[in-house]
């Protein structure tokens, strides 16, 4: 299934989940009625604040718009998998694992360009993010609370408050797990 259709369903499934209107869901997220319906129709290349709006307004973590059954084993591989790329500054996110079906944790790699900052709205109640410095030196978490951090170095803070991401170096990879509450 191409990452499109694999969107495009996820997007139907949660919204009739949720028992809106393509009207309302576009109204809650902030987006044209046109934008959804040609990513419910498996058309168009989201951004990545596309797609976080989007799982915002359905209070959903943002893995369930690529939900598949996955096997038991995974490699991923450093350049492969679907990876998301921001609109407004240099940030990209591949996702490495979504949540089993009795939790939500979401597990991504993390690259990050100097010169830019990625900054994220607040995410579900009770969301925490894990970040795992792979490579690089990186300034990140709440926006009164960020934290220097090199290759190594672990950092758990509250992601359903403002909080941001930074390179301090030309390039910075981190691996980042969302947990958010059933």
């Amino acid at each position: 299934m191409t990452p499109g259709a694999l969107i495009a369903r996820a997007i139907q499934k949660e919204r009739h989940r949720a028992d809106l209107s393509l009207s309302a869901l576009a109204s809650r997220a902030g987006l044209a009625k046109s934008t959804l319906s040609q990513l419910e129709a498996g058309q168009g290349n989201p951004s990545v604040e596309t797609l976080w709006s989007i799982a915002s307004a359905l209070d959903i973590p943002f893995s369930f718009l690529f939900e598949t059954a996955e096997p038991e084993l995974t490699v991923i591989r450093a350049e492969e998998g679907l990876r998301l790329s921001s609109e407004v500054s240099e940030f990209s996110a591949t996702l490495l694992a979504n949540c089993p079906p009795a939790s939500r944790r979401d597990l991504y790699r993390v690259h990050l360009r100097k010169g830019s900052v990625r900054q994220s709205e607040p995410h579900p109640q009770g969301t925490l993010e894990h970040a795992l410095v792979c490579s690089g030196r990186v300034r990140l978490g709440p926006l009164d609370a960020t934290e220097d951090l090199g290759p190594g170095d672990y950092f758990r803070y509250p992601a359903d408050i403002s909080h941001s991401y930074q390179s301090l170096s030309d390039h910075a990879v981190l691996l980042l797990v969302m947990e958010s509450p059933r």
